[in-house]
């Protein structure tokens, strides 16, 4: 920059004092806010000729046209200041934390007489509890969903004051005691909050201990349905608890903080723990950053993060020692009414939860950056996850749909550099098997799509197998309509063929290609399995499958093909099963054979509009004479 008059007098009078400066460009723009021990040093820093700065600050210089200053009476005004400013500007230069969440929060008001449990989005000082954040929401309505069941809190809206005529339905099932209606006593609905308090503070010691004694007395009385109620509420209370618990000492409530970078792209990732819990998580990007340090990120982080009204716990767990530690400390102290410690570990647990937030940071990092630079990284991840031998340019799926074996068919669809390839779809009707052997099937279109390839066969391989070579069905209207061919591109063989389906579908699909002489060929198996949501993939040769991370673009990608083998394979099935199902309503027709049950199911579509064509509609279709169409429609309203 050219440093005019006006500038330079402005540099040579610059305070001592702790403050903020602004720089702006020419059209007053503020580009970059700092703050400083002593505004007069820092400042001028920037200006001192063969400063060694980095490239992007000595691009920012070039763009000062202004500066303004505002002194503080100490450093930690000037890091308020500072907050308070970046957030109204959102400079240019500054690291900017895109955080406009308000994460959901549970209140426990025991300021009020009958306190009921409420979300809400922001942190009040009016002397109630709250807990949290619980990031995603999901784990919080978990919670929620566990402290209705076990514990019998109200959760109406309805004024509390004993004089309601009766009690709600929540009192029939015994998840309220009705203190609405006076069956409960202020003192005895105070110990139920107790319980929450204790169960979402983690301290299931003094918690269950309660519990213990009350199942105890009531076994002594010998009401023992109320014992086994409270002893199976003692169990699921601690698998709940046992389930969070990432710390098994002190219960304190801590902030792991972690960074992952690779290039431009940075993830910072923050785990949230109370009494001990985790209870949430959450995490900000980066796509543009180019010479910023760790250092720098991680301060920027957190005083952007705890500058807006939320929980402060007693500790924040970061993995390198900040700068401005000391100051940054008592800023957060004062923010949260105690002392709060920025802290390193190098060891035990409080290191291995640092090292939770940085593979999840890193895993993070690595489905946005997919997500980001495109199908060709997605598919370079693939490479790495599956362990293939090269990035699978082309990838089949194969599928199978039949209902109890009827109508059987299978699929083979095509990805081609991570786009559906329909131009290379292929649709087959299974010949070979009987009954519903879904096993066999794969094993049938695993030959017929590689068992014609010169030199891949296998000479003892049997004549049902030369059979099957050839046996590709001929492709209906629709399929020819999105695309699909007979046969695959002459000479086309895939990096990848995606299953669907466990062991016993890979399995089969193996021997198929075995008996091709094909073992080359990387083979995997995708499935679901009933009642967990995680995708699993099975690798030849091996018990356990992997579980796929389902926000991973890979897993994404994997699902889509096999998704779409899915929707191809059911279309055919369908479209057989109701030619089938007109055929046979058809047969016993005289005069009707294969000809016109064709011109019939090509004029009306479905079995049931021409159960429902008039006479006249009949005599309309091509090749059906008026003596045929009156046959017809007499069998078809008899009672006419």
């Amino acid at each position: 920059m050219a440093v005019t008059e006006a500038f330079q007098t402005k540099l040579s009078h610059l305070p001592q004092t702790p403050g903020v400066y602004l720089f702006k460009n020419v059209k007053e723009a503020v580009i970059y806010i700092g703050k400083a021990l002593s505004l007069k040093e820092r400042v001028r820093s920037y200006f001192q000729p063969g400063a060694a700065h980095s490239l992007k600050t000595t691009l920012m210089v070039s763009q000062i046209s202004d500066l303004e200053t505002i002194s503080t009476e100490s450093e930690l005004e000037a890091l308020l200041l500072e907050s308070n400013l970046i957030k109204k500007y959102q400079p240019k230069y500054n690291i900017i934390l895109r955080d406009d969440k308000h994460y959901p929060y549970l209140c426990l008001p025991i300021t009020e007489d009958f306190p009921r449990l409420r979300i809400v989005r922001r942190v009040k000082k009016d002397g109630n509890l709250y807990f949290g954040p619980y990031v995603p929401s999901g784990a919080m309505r978990e919670t929620v969903k566990w402290i209705k069941k076990y514990f019998p809190l109200a959760t109406c809206n309805i004024e509390i004051n004993g004089k309601a005529e009766r009690a709600c339905i929540e009192f029939q099932i015994k998840r309220c005691f009705a203190p609405c209606t006076g069956n409960q006593s202020k003192e005895e609905y105070r110990e139920i909050v107790d319980q929450v308090r204790l169960f979402l503070e983690g301290k299931d010691k003094e918690l269950l201990s309660g519990f213990k004694k009350e199942m105890e007395a009531y076994a002594g009385r010998e009401n023992f349905e109320e014992a086994a109620r409270i002893r199976d509420r003692i169990f699921q209370i601690k698998k709940v608890l046992e389930r969070q618990r990432v710390s098994s000492t002190e219960l304190e409530d801590q902030d792991v903080i972690a960074l992952a970078r690779e290039g431009k792209y940075a993830d910072m990732q923050i785990l949230f723990i109370r009494g001990g819990l985790l209870i949430g998580r959450s995490d900000f990007f980066w796509d543009r950053l180019t010479e910023e340090k760790d250092e720098e990120l991680y301060l920027s982080f957190i005083e952007q993060f705890y500058a807006k009204e939320r929980l402060i716990p007693k500790e924040i767990f970061v993995p390198l020692e900040l700068p401005e530690k000391a100051l940054m400390e008592k800023w957060l102290a004062e923010k949260r009414g105690r002392s709060v410690h920025l802290r390193s570990p190098g060891r035990g647990k409080d290191y291995r939860l640092l090292k939770m937030a940085e593979e999840n940071a890193r895993m993070t990092l690595q489905t946005r950056v997919l997500t980001k630079e495109g199908s060709q990284a997605v598919l370079k991840q693939m490479e790495s996850l599956l362990k293939l031998k090269a990035v699978p340019g082309r990838i089949e799926g194969i599928d199978i749909s039949n209902i109890m074996g009827t109508d059987a068919v299978g699929s083979l669809v095509v990805m081609t550099d991570g786009k559906m390839n329909k131009s290379e779809y292929r649709r087959y009707h299974i010949k070979t098997v009987e009954g519903a052997n879904d096993f066999a099937m794969i094993h049938e279109i695993v030959t017929r799509r590689f068992g014609h390839m010169k030199g891949n066969v296998d000479p003892s391989a049997n004549k049902a197998s030369e059979r099957l070579m050839s046996a590709v069905e001929p492709l209906p209207k629709q399929a020819r309509r999105e695309g699909a061919t007979r046969a695959p591109t002459i000479g086309a063989f895939p990096d990848l063929m995606v299953i669907d389906g466990g062991k016993g579908q890979l399995s089969l699909a193996l021997e198929a290609l075995e008996r091709a002489g094909i073992s080359s060929l990387p083979v995997v198996g995708l499935a679901k399995e009933k009642g967990i949501k995680e995708e699993r993939i099975y690798f030849p040769g091996q018990s356990e499958p992997m579980v796929l991370d389902p926000r991973s673009p890979v897993t994404r990608l994997l699902v889509q093909l096999r998704d779409e083998a899915h929707r191809f394979a059911v279309a055919y099935h369908r479209n057989l099963r109701g030619k089938r199902m007109i055929a046979s309503f058809l047969d016993h027709i005289p005069g009707v054979g294969a000809a016109r049950k064709k011109e019939l199911l090509k004029h009306f579509k479905t079995v049931a509009r021409i159960k429902t064509a008039t006479l006249a509609e009949l005599e309309e279709v091509k090749g059906i004479s008026p003596a045929v169409a009156r046959k017809l429609y007499q069998e078809l309203h008899p009672m006419e």
